[in-house]
C-alpha cells in the first residue's frame, strides 16, 4: 500500500501509516482538531479531525523474490503445468482474466510507478497460474489478493475511482476465498477489512458506504478473534465504527461511538505507547465533545459534560505527541486543544482515598479528595490548597515523605489496573501498585475510572520511553 512516511519514522514496512481522508467531520467551533494532507499541511477552516489508519500486512513472496525472479528472466507461465480442461478451470481462467485485465489497465506517469505496476503484473500472474494448477491454494489466493489490493492504491482514485474500486472489489473476492478454504487465515480477514474500508471510502457517505462500512467491522471482528494481540487490528476496528458513525442515525451513534473507544482502548492496553490509536481515540472523544456542546445531551455517561470531554481529548492528543513530537498532524493538532488541559497539569478530578497510610480503614473514613496529575507526580489536593491550584503546587513539589497526602510518583510506579477487591468501598476501584507499597483509589464512576486509568498509564509509558521532558514542555510553558 502507498505510505506517506514520517522522516522521524522508520523504515519498517509494518510501521508504515494512511492517512485516513474521510475522517468524522466536528462542527466549526473554536476547539478543532486539524488534520493533513499529503504534504502535510494543515486544513484549518473547516476542520476534519482525520484519523490515522495503521497499515501492515505481513508478506506472501516479498517485492524483491518477485524482482529477482524477473530480473533472471524466469516466466510466470513456465510456473504452472497444464491444468485440466475441466469447467472449472475454465472458469477459474476467466475469472482471473477479469483480475489480469484490471491491473493491466493501470498506468504510471513515472518510472518508479511503472516499475512497480510491471512487478506487480509479474505477481498477478505467478499466483493466477498457481491458482490454475491447484484451486484450493489458499495461500495464492490470499497473495492474488494482495497484489490487487497493492494495484488498487496505484489508481488515482480522484481521476479514476470505477477502477479502483473494482481492483478492490476483486480482492475482496480472492479474501472471500482464501477463507472459505482455510478459515483460520486471521491476516486475510485482517487486509480484507482494509480493502472493504477503501471501498466504503470511494462510495462516501451513503447506504453502500454504510454497508461497506459495516462490512468492514464485520471482517475486523474475525480477525481480532483469530488473533487477539493485534493491536493494528483493534486500532483500524476502532476506526471503521468511527467512519459508520458518522453516517447512521442518532439512534444508532451511541452504541457506535461506545464500541470505537473500547477499540482505541483494548489497542492501547496491548501496546502502551501505540501513538496512532492513542491519538485517534482523542478524535473520537472530540467528536463526543463537539455533539454534546451542540445538542447538550451526553452520548457516554450521564454527567460528562462537554468541557470535560474536551479535557479528555487533548490528554490523548498531549500524552501522542509526546511519544512522537515530529509528527505534524499531532503537532497542528496539540496547538488547538492544549488550552482546553487543566494546565499547568494533565489531569484534574476527585478519588475517594482511605486515611494516608492506612488503606484497610473503615470505610466509613474513606473521604473524597480532589488529586492532580502532571508529568511527574500524581497526588492529593486538600481542600484548603485548592486556591492556589492555578499556580501548580511548589509547596509541596518536593515533598516526598509526606504523611498528609497520597503521592505517586510516576517512576515509582510498578502498574496500575482496575481492582476488584470485596473490602473496597463500592465504587470502581484503581490499585496502583508502587515500589513503596500499594495505593487504591474509588473514582466516581466507570467512565472516570477509565480516564484516571489511561492517563496515568500514558504518562508513566511517556517516561519509561524517555519524553517526560517533551510531556512537561507541554503543560509547564
Amino acid at each position: 500500500m502507498s505510505t506517506n512516511d514520517d522522516p522521524s519514522e522508520s523504515q519498517n514496512p509494518d510501521d508504515a501509516i494512511i492517512q485516513s481522508t474521510d475522517g468524522p467531520s466536528p462542527a466549526k467551533s473554536n476547539h478543532s482538531v486539524v488534520s493533513n494532507d499529503n504534504n502535510n499541511s494543515a486544513i484549518v477552516d473547516p476542520i476534519v479531525a482525520s484519523p490515522i489508519k495503521e497499515q501492515g500486512r505481513p508478506p506472501g513472496v516479498t517485492m524483491r523474490e518477485l524482482l529477482s525472479e524477473l530480473k533472471n528472466g524466469e516466466s510466470p507461465s513456465s510456473l504452472a503445468s497444464s491444468s485440466p480442461n475441466s469447467q472449472e478451470s475454465r472458469l477459474l481462467k476467466e475469472q482471473n482474466s477479469v483480475a489480469m485485465a484490471l491491473i493491466n489497465s493501470i498506468g504510471a506517469s513515472d518510472e518508479e510507478g511503472q516499475s512497480r505496476q510491471r512487478m506487480l503484473k509479474f505477481a498477478a500472474k505467478r499466483y493466477a497460474s498457481a491458482m490454475e494448477r491447484n484451486p484450493d491454494d489458499y495461500d495464492a489466493l490470499y497473495n492474488w489478493a494482495l497484489v490487487l489490493q497493492e494495484s488498487a492504491d496505484n489508481v488515482n482514485s480522484d481521476t479514476n475511482s470505477a477502477s479502483k474500486d473494482s481492483l478492490l472489489e476483486e480482492a475482496c473476492k480472492k479474501y472471500d476465498e482464501a477463507t472459505r478454504l482455510n478459515p483460520a487465515l486471521h491476516d486475510a480477514y485482517y487486509n480484507w477489512a482494509i480493502a472493504i474500508s477503501d471501498r466504503a471510502k470511494l462510495h462516501g457517505r451513503t447506504k453502500e458506504g454504510e454497508e461497506l462500512w459495516k462490512q468492514a467491522t464485520k471482517k475486523y471482528e474475525k480477525a481480532v478473534q483469530l488473533n487477539w494481540n493485534s493491536p493494528q487490528a483493534l486500532n483500524n476496528w476502532g476506526l471503521a465504527l468511527q467512519e459508520l458513525s458518522a453516517i447512521v442515525t442518532v439512534r444508532e451513534k451511541q452504541a457506535i461511538v461506545r464500541s470505537a473507544i473500547s477499540k482505541f482502548r483494548a489497542a492501547i492496553q496491548l501496546q502502551f505507547d501505540f501513538h496512532r490509536a492513542i491519538y485517534n481515540l482523542g478524535t473520537v472523544l472530540y467528536g463526543l465533545a463537539e455533539d454534546t456542546a451542540r445538542t447538550g445531551v451526553p452520548v457516554i455517561g450521564h454527567e460528562i459534560s462537554s468541557s470535560e470531554l474536551y479535557s479528555q481529548c487533548a490528554i490523548y492528543i498531549a500524552a501522542a505527541h509526546a511519544l512522537k513530537p515530529n509528527y505534524s498532524v499531532y503537532s497542528s493538532a496539540l496547538k488547538l486543544v492544549r488550552s482546553m488541559l487543566p494546565l499547568p497539569f494533565l489531569k484534574v478530578g476527585y478519588l475517594t482515598t482511605p486515611p494516608v497510610g492506612n488503606p484497610a480503614a473503615p470505610h466509613s473514613d474513606w473521604k473524597r479528595f480532589q488529586f492532580v496529575l502532571n508529568h511527574e507526580v500524581l497526588v492529593q489536593i486538600h481542600d484548603d490548597e485548592q486556591k492556589d491550584m492555578p499556580t501548580g503546587f511548589p509547596a509541596i513539589s518536593g515533598d516526598k515523605t509526606s504523611n498528609v497526602r497520597i503521592r505517586v510518583d510516576i517512576p515509582d510506579v510498578v502498574s496500575v489496573t482496575t481492582c476488584s477487591d470485596l473490602t473496597l468501598p463500592p465504587g470502581p476501584s484503581i490499585f496502583i501498585d508502587t515500589i513503596h507499597g500499594p495505593i487504591f483509589l474509588i473514582a466516581d464512576s466507570w467512565e472516570y475510572l477509565d480516564t484516571w486509568l489511561d492517563a496515568i498509564q500514558l504518562v508513566y509509558t511517556i517516561f519509561a520511553r524517555g519524553k517526560t521532558d517533551v510531556l512537561a514542555g507541554i503543560i509547564t510553558e
